[in-house]
């Protein structure tokens, strides 16, 4: 890339402005079903479903399925199943339909065919014979000489008897794009004005030598006959950009394109030690958040806080209050951490915004899970709708809901070794006995009566509630710290309750 220099000044390709004509954007979020979707995936679909709702625009859901060798049929089922858990919609792609059906490149390989060889014939193309090792070997000649290094041109004005000669080799030419020798200037809605200079973008291969169409090539192509008016995509993707405003003109010239689209580029996510947080980083996968309880709404609330703000001092809102603020100029171009932590606690405070009967709802897939600690027979609704509202407050994600609760399913609790050293101090067994006694008599129907039994035994012994209830909290739940004892007990219910203090005091005094 290279700021304005003394290369002739060619004026800025046309780009098209729907927004200042009062037409409806047209954007699209194109991922490939390779793996597990990535979080930075998620932010680019994000940033674009909420400038398409913004602006009552389309959004195109199109899937880049053109590397036989890496796609796979479960990886692009995945896909649709992510975008629906995350509340996406699209108004055309799959399973939806749309007038440039087929939404997968892998059914448009007739349109790329035709393309490129309209490319060829109106000159905008060429066939280039070179092999590898010849195109290394100057590539080296010109690093070690200070000149770039991309594609020479070798092969751009080949004679018949060259292309021949080559023929007869046996050699299988790749298809390139002809740049023009002029600066590409374009202003990207995120980081302003942007000039590459011709040196900086040479000829680039659109069809492999087998014929199999480019990404180069299929993405230009689909965009513009789904008359895609905005590109918001990865920064990784900027310089493709000149490229592709190039191969748009030769497009338009042939009546495949009417316009250029408007490109913004998309900050990096950053994972640890200010890398760019890739596919292998575990963090990334989206599979992994879903799985540990994160609503859809907490986890694009802090997507939506790489590289964009609501405002400089409210991190936490809905995502209809994003989709009513979201424009593209207030994105930031920097880098953006991916920081966890800030992650859960945003997570967090959309578990609290739920309401009850919906966050009990959301719990469900833990608590039923063949994996869950319990056996399904010990499982009681009716204890979980009652403890539901105390614990909804305590998660960070929902994944956390059975650590909080296994003491109401399962026969006994789960004792923390840690937990019950820190809280078995020497005259618990004494003050359990003591807070048996009152527990015994309090009122069960009142979880105010059961903290007056345990601050009283605490009294008798000239401790305050807060050490007075430890040992009692660690014997019927097995921790030092969980959801709020006294009406903890109540729904765990007086006799069994009163049976684990027995047994935290023959576990005592064994």
């Amino acid at each position: 890339m290279a700021s304005a220099s003394d290369a002739p000044d060619v004026p800025s390709p046309k780009l098209s402005a729907p927004l200042e004509q009062g037409v409806p954007p047209r954007v699209r979020f194109c991922p490939s079903p390779t793996g597990n979707p990535h979080v930075g995936l998620v932010r680019t679909a994000l940033f674009n479903w909420a400038f398409a709702r913004h602006h009552q625009g389309t959004l195109v859901f199109r899937i880049e399925d053109t590397d036989a060798a890496r796609d796979s049929e479960e990886s692009y089922q995945q896909l649709l199943d992510s975008m629906r858990w995350l509340g996406f919609d699209w108004q055309e792609g799959p399973e939806t339909g749309g007038p440039h059906a087929p939404y997968r490149q892998s059914q448009r390989m007739d349109i790329y065919k035709d393309v490129a060889a309209r490319l060829l014939d109106a000159g905008h193309a060429y066939r280039c014979y070179c092999t590898t090792a010849e195109l290394e070997e100057r590539r080296d000649a010109a690093r070690a000489a200070g000149k770039p290094s991309g594609y020479d041109g070798h092969c751009r004005e080949l004679g018949a008897e060259q292309v021949a000669r080559y023929e007869a080799e046996g050699r299988e030419p790749i298809v390139r794009f002809r740049m023009p020798d002029e600066t590409i200037t374009f202003t990207d809605l995120v980081r302003g004005e942007i000039t590459y200079t011709p040196e900086n973008v040479p000829d680039y291969g659109i069809v492999r030598a087998n014929g199999a169409p480019l990404y180069t090539l299929v993405n230009p192509v689909d965009d513009a006959l789904m008359e895609i008016t905005h590109v918001l995509r990865g920064e990784d993707l900027l310089s493709s950009t000149p490229r592709q405003i190039a191969l748009y003109k030769a497009l338009i010239e042939l009546g495949v394109a009417k316009a250029i689209p408007a490109f913004g580029h998309l900050p990096y996510v950053m994972g640890e030690g200010n890398k760019k947080l890739s596919k292998r980083d575990p963090q990334s996968s989206l599979n992994l958040y879903r799985e540990r309880g994160f609503l859809p709404e907490g986890l694009l609330n802090y997507l939506s806080l790489l590289g964009w703000s609501l405002s400089a001092d409210r991190d936490v809102f809905t995502i209809e209050e994003m989709v009513a603020a979201f424009d593209v100029a207030d994105v930031n171009p920097n880098p953006a951490r991916f920081d966890l932590k800030k992650a859960e606690a945003i997570n967090a405070d959309h578990i609290r915004m739920l309401d009850a009967k919906d966050f009990a709802e959301r719990c469900a897939p833990w608590l039923k899970a063949p994996s869950a600690p319990w056996a399904p027979e010990d499982f009681d609704e009716a204890k979980w709708q009652e403890i539901a509202p105390h614990a909804q407050s305590r998660l960070k994600v929902l994944s956390e809901i059975t650590d909080n609760v296994d003491f109401l399913f399962l026969p006994e609790p789960v004792f923390d070794e840690a937990s019950w050293t820190k809280a078995m101090k020497e005259g618990s067994d004494a003050l359990l006995r003591t807070a048996r006694e009152k527990l015994d008599a309090a009122d069960w129907n009142s979880p105010e009566s059961l903290k007056e039994a345990v601050l009283a035994a605490g009294e008798a012994h000239g401790l305050k509630l807060g050490k007075a209830q430890a040992p009692v909290r660690v014997a019927v739940t097995g921790r030092t710290v969980g959801l709020p004892l006294f009406e903890s007990l109540q729904i765990l219910g007086k006799e069994k309750s009163l049976a684990r203090v027995d047994a935290a005091l023959v576990k005592l005094t064994a």
